[in-house]
């Protein structure tokens, strides 16, 4: 019986011992790669704090955490010293282009996910991505708004409608059905073209530093880094399909974007 266990033993350790070797300079280079990818989603698709807002960092680590799990176990089973070098090299290439495949995959589908405006719209901001936008109607965005970022969002405008103009209602009807219109191509309009909106309209970062009194030490220090004193910035809440409890700090006196706080906004 111990010969037999020994022989066992010897077998596994001749089998896998390699195997686990293999498998861990497979994983040390998922990984690499995966920082790698991590450099593209998080500091030029999805820069904080759009890694929450549009959901970037719950689809990176399921995208990442397959790839990086997959290909190492994969390469585990797979891996033998008895098999030829011919084997080896058509079974491990096989794990690596599947695993290349899955990864290209999940980048594609974060890169159509990704955030490419962060649009004023009246009394907030909406995080616009590109699934939100129907790009068969981007022919009827302004020249300037046509090709849509690789590179973070873009601040934009939303040109409003009133009560009395032509298509309100149907505009209306369109966002309760879950498209506002920073998501029609045809509302949008350039950012400049709507700052003295956004600095008219508002509120005082003083509201939020009284409405949230346990946040005002974060508050302060987040103003102080900006350079800007508190009675020349307000806020707006920020929407985006992912988190609702946000706020953006503007300057009073351009309507330049500062800094945001994880902070509710609508009351």
């Amino acid at each position: 019986m111990l010969f037999f266990l020994k022989e066992f033993f010897m077998y596994l350790s001749k089998r896998y011992k390699p195997a686990i070797i293999f498998s861990l300079k497979h994983l040390c280079c998922s990984v690499s790669i995966a920082l790698l990818s991590a450099y593209l989603v998080f500091y030029i698709w999805y820069p904080a704090p759009y890694d929450v807002l549009a959901g970037g960092r719950e689809l990176f680590l399921l995208v990442i955490s397959v790839d990086i799990v997959a290909g190492p176990l994969l390469s585990l089973v797979v891996y033998n010293p008895v098999k030829s070098k011919k084997e080896l090299f058509c079974d491990i290439g096989i794990v690596v282009f599947l695993q290349v495949l899955a990864l290209a995959y999940g980048l594609y589908s974060m890169s159509q996910a990704r955030p490419v405006f962060l649009a004023y719209e009246g009394d907030r901001f909406q995080v616009v991505s590109v699934a939100d936008i129907d790009l068969d109607a981007i022919a009827m965005a302004p020249a300037e708004l046509k090709s849509l970022s690789f590179s973070g969002p873009k601040l934009i405008g939303v040109k409003l409608l009133g009560s009395t103009d032509k298509g309100y209602v149907e505009s209306i009807q369109l966002a309760m059905a879950g498209q506002p219109p920073s998501f029609r191509p045809e509302r949008w309009a350039e950012y400049q073209s709507q700052s003295s909106n956004v600095v008219r309209h508002a509120r005082a970062l003083s509201e939020l530093i009284s409405h949230y009194p346990e946040s005002q030490a974060h508050i302060d220090e987040m103003v102080k880094k900006s350079g800007v004193a508190l009675d020349q910035l307000g806020f707006y809440p920020v929407l985006s399909y992912k988190a609702v409890g946000w706020v953006i700090v503007v300057d009073l006196k351009w309507g330049r974007p500062v800094f945001f706080l994880d902070l509710d906004g609508w009351f």
